[in-house]
């Protein structure tokens, strides 16, 4: 005998069904497959982090991945937890072909701009990788190295090898943080890792900027202007009255 679900019901259930079913994954190797079938080899990956931070150097990463040995759960650093993050950073250096990381002090990126600074953290960290690659995948820009190149808007949430990279150069800059913590425990950089939170922003008005903040970011420039334990030294007007009047 045939039965005939409602509509109500057939709905219902429709929507349990949707509901219920994962969403697809962006984060793929499609984009290193497509080098290698175009010739290229050694297809790496790289990304930076810390660019919207007050505080200390930009890291970047690079890693070329190993074709036959796939690493489960690569995505953007962004979206995963810190022990995942640092399950993963494991199993990349482990795994990897090669990888680096690298970093540009906060002076430096005072000195150029952030977005340079951010490009010489990933030509340093290629630079390191050995052999070379001959094919580079990047997160939106392009740097200034004689190999074939390819930008993805947000490239870390769409291919495995830049994703790999922002993950490396995440845990690593985290770990860099929770050292600064120690020599300036007043800004809170173990939890906020330099970046413009409520409490970091309050730190800075407190106590002004220590010698490792980024002074050509407007909140540093303003903290050092208007901090709450700022002291200037009084003016000799004696000295220089009495040379007015001598």
């Amino acid at each position: 005998m045939l039965e005939i679900e409602s509509t109500g019901s057939a709905q219902r259930r429709a929507r349990r069904v949707l509901k219920s079913r994962p969403m697809g994954r962006l984060c793929s190797a499609r984009y290193e497959r497509e080098a290698r079938q175009h010739g290229w080899q050694r297809v790496a990956g790289l990304d930076e982090v810390g660019r919207g931070s007050l505080f200390g150097p930009v890291l970047a990463g690079a890693v070329v991945l190993n074709p036959r040995r796939r690493i489960v759960g690569l995505d953007d650093s962004k979206k995963l937890r810190h022990e995942r993050r640092a399950e993963l950073a494991d199993r990349i250096r482990e795994h990897a072909l090669a990888w680096a990381t690298a970093e540009i002090a906060a002076s430096r990126i005072d000195a150029w701009n952030i977005y340079q600074a951010s490009r010489q953290a990933m030509v340093a960290a290629v630079s390191q990788l050995f052999p070379l690659p001959d094919y580079l995948l990047l997160d939106a820009m392009e740097i200034d190295l004689p190999i074939e190149q390819r930008a993805l808007i947000h490239g870390d949430a769409r291919s495995v090898s830049i994703a790999a990279a922002s993950i490396l150069a995440k845990v690593e800059r985290d770990r860099r943080m929770e050292e600064y913590d120690q020599l300036y425990p007043q800004y809170g950089l173990a939890q906020n890792k330099g970046y413009a939170t409520q409490d970091h922003l309050d730190a800075l008005r407190r106590h002004g900027p220590s010698p490792l903040h980024r002074f050509s970011y407007a909140p540093v420039r303003a903290a050092g202007c208007w901090a709450a334990g700022a002291t200037q030294t009084p003016l000799p007007l004696d000295g220089l009255l009495n040379i007015i009047g001598g």
